[in-house]
């Protein structure tokens, strides 16, 4: 993926792709749910209420129904029928396929056509050695008690499953959960009358009490029980022969060859049902792996904003032989089209206490009253350059040519600094090392649910990442919206990058790649105006997203390098690459299987899990609230955060992933600015600034 220079495709592409995967999964899904009984499930034999009817009581194992008309029939003298009912076990069918062949007898394999679909070369062999192949239902539901769809899925996919594996439909049937004739009860009789008329014929067994050399039809399973039972038999002196069910009746046998489109149909179904069972028990090990990294993550993030807070920091003011920084400062302002907020952003610039400031303002093509609001602002701190519109990296570099001091602020034109962000922003610029700093962003339009839940992601998401970051020397990005950087250390990596979307993140990784380390200072607080709506709010992420994955490749071979660069990236883009990129692309999936869980698995299990997974998101969200002096009354809207806007954050990522590997060129988005947040923003600062500057 090249940076700057991609394809032009249409971005439709993305979501068709989104919305063949997820239908494939959760189809998937459902359908190894239906095979397990967990949907739509028919595991137990109701009670015989009414028994069978007379004529099909009459000790014959073999019934043929047509309507109202009932024949039945057996095995002749010393002739035995040995049937075997599920599998193919991939342990005990080869044995009994080698017993029978010991002793050159043939035999009538009832199989699961689940099972068979997950053994095929053991169908296959079973057909191979002469061996007669009976429908045992798909997956040994009960008939009787299943539904409509479930029977009839129950016999129709058995039939797919035999043409897929080894190319033969059959027209015997032995219903689970039955042995004799007269088993066949209440609603099992039915279930046989509607099987009857779909073709099948019926195949009991004889009862234990009837004397193998009158002829009988034996029931065996595939375990160790049905092993032996068999070998008895086998070895009985009183038995001629050992044939298949409608060999022993002297009828044609009813498993026969089927077509090219029914064998592809099955192979179809083959491919499906190994698709399910690997998926169900893939994401059994995602959805423990996701919930673990999860888990941990939240962990980390609480471990290392404690070390942050309790660390002996030699980079903040007052610390042992550092100075306190009181040169003058740029503070560059890029602004398109920004009327709505870009007056509150100067004014809270010009009553910060820092004492020597220089605003300069750069309209780059505005359309609106953006350049008459700075012009209308009289004070000799602020300068007003215009230039075309050319997009915010070249804004910020003709700002930079125009600055004249050798420490730059950069903000956004929608941000209101408090009086002391200015002076808190640039002290760990004293060290000598330290290239880049960010501050602490704030939501400041946070009375919508939306804006609550931007509010606390701001507080817990980027500003507890920030301080783990900084201890581990690995900050990805500083914010647009309040950053200070050594002016020779922008320069000194060719100033503001128009390679990717993600400007700010894009400058940061290039200054740990020049040598610099950056830090986070969480007392320097501006507030922002985020996105109103969740169209806004797609937009801005998808941006972001899409820029920082441009970024992450860029500056990919910090991986191999040495010093801060490579502590960044074996650290920093790891981290990126894992909790940004890897988690929300299963997070979606992980979503599915939890839902179905909830459904048709244990939803006892299912829930407390989830709420285990919140009270750790809720004392972490806690945790930083707290550090950031902000109400703990927020937190009710966080179980609500997870239904809606954590899915809109993973769709994001979804998206943005498919655009960089289908090449797509992302135009800007950018958000409209309303200023309906300027007073509680300023109402906010007030409430926030200290008496006095330290």
């Amino acid at each position: 993926m090249s940076p700057r220079h991609a394809l032009r495709r249409t971005p439709r592409g993305h979501w068709i792709l989104l919305f063949l995967v997820l239908p494939v999964v959760t189809i998937s899904l459902l359908f190894e749910g239906w095979t397990t009984h967990e949907v739509d499930a028919a595991r137990s034999k109701e009670p015989c209420t009414r028994p069978v009817p007379a004529a099909a009581d009459d000790g014959q194992p073999v019934l043929r129904l047509d309507g109202d008309r009932i024949e039945t029939a057996g095995m002749p003298p010393r002739t035995a029928a040995l049937t075997f009912n599920g599998g193919p076990d991939p342990h005990w069918t080869p044995r009994l396929l080698d017993l029978l062949r010991e002793h050159d007898a043939h035999a009538t394999f009832f199989l699961y056509g689940a099972r068979a679909t997950r053994h095929p070369a053991l169908v296959r062999r079973i057909r191979a050695e002469g061996h007669e192949i009976g429908s045992y239902t798909y997956t040994g539901g009960d008939l009787g008690t299943a539904s409509t769809l479930r029977a009839r899925m129950e016999l129709a996919l058995t039939q797919t499953a035999l043409a897929g594996t080894a190319g033969v439909h059959t027209r015997l049937l032995r219903l689970p959960h039955t042995t004799a004739a007269d088993t066949l009860c209440g609603a099992e009789w039915r279930a046989a009358q509607r099987a009857a008329a779909q073709g099948y014929l019926l195949v009991a067994a004889d009862h234990k009490s009837r004397r193998p050399s009158q002829g009988v039809i034996r029931q065996y399973s595939h375990t160790d029980l049905g092993y032996r039972e068999a070998r008895a038999l086998l070895g009985n002196p009183r038995m001629d022969k050992f044939s298949t069910v409608t060999a022993g009746l002297g009828r044609p046998t009813l498993t026969t060859p089927v077509g090219v489109a029914e064998r592809l149909k099955g192979e179809g179904l083959l491919w499906a049902q190994t698709l399910g069972h690997a998926f169900t028990r893939a994401m059994a090990w995602v959805l423990g792996v996701a919930g673990v990294l999860g888990v941990l993550r939240l962990l980390l993030l609480a471990v290392f904003a404690r070390a942050h807070v309790r660390r002996v920091d030699r980079l903040r003011p007052g610390a042992p032989r550092l100075r306190e920084v009181h040169d003058p400062v740029t503070v560059l302002v890029p602004a398109h089209n920004e009327e709505a907020g870009i007056g509150a952003t100067v004014r809270s610039l010009l009553a910060s206490l820092y004492p020597r400031l220089q605003i300069v303002v750069i309209d780059d093509g505005s359309t609106d009253r953006t350049p008459e609001i700075v012009e209308a602002i009289d004070d000799p701190r602020v300068t007003l350059v215009r230039r075309p519109n050319g997009g915010k990296p070249r804004a910020l570099n003709t700002g930079l040519a125009h600055a004249r001091h050798d420490i730059v602020v950069m903000v956004d034109a929608d941000t209101v600094f408090e009086p002391d962000a200015l002076y808190r922003l640039v002290q760990p610029l004293a060290h000598p090392a330290v290239g880049a700093v960010s501050g602490n962003t704030k939501v400041g339009n946070r009375r919508s649910l939306l804006g609550r839940w931007q509010h606390l992601e701001y507080v817990i998401g980027f500003n507890l990442d920030r301080r783990m970051f900084e201890v581990l020397e690995c900050m990805p990005t500083v914010p647009g919206a309040i950053g200070a950087f050594r002016r020779d250390a922008l320069m000194g990596v060719g100033g503001v990058s128009e390679d990717t979307l993600a400007e700010d993140t894009d400058l940061t990784m290039s200054l740990w790649r020049a040598g610099w380390r950056v830090v986070y200072e969480e007392s320097a607080i501006a507030w922002t105006e985020v996105p109103s709506t969740l169209g806004q709010l797609w937009r801005q992420r998808y941006r972001w997203c899409y820029g920082t994955l441009q970024s992450m490749w860029k500056h990919r071979r910090s991986l191999v390098e040495m010093g801060p660069a490579g502590r960044f990236g074996r650290r920093g883009l790891t981290y990126l690459t894992l909790f940004q990129v890897v988690l929300p692309l299963f997070a979606p999936v992980v979503d599915v299987f939890a839902l179905y869980g909830l459904c048709f698995r244990d939803p006892t299990e299912a829930l407390l899990v989830w709420l285990g997974f919140l009270v750790v998101q809720l004392i972490t969200a806690g945790y930083a609230l707290r550090l950031d002096g902000e109400r703990l009354r927020e937190l009710w809207s966080l179980p609500l955060q997870l239904f809606v806007y954590r899915q809109l954050l993973y769709l994001v990522v979804i998206q943005s992933v498919m655009t960089a590997l289908l090449g797509t060129r992302l135009k800007w988005h950018r958000m409209l600015r309303t200023g309906t947040g300027d007073q509680h923003l300023l109402e906010e600062a007030d409430r926030r600034s200290p008496a006095s500057a330290r």
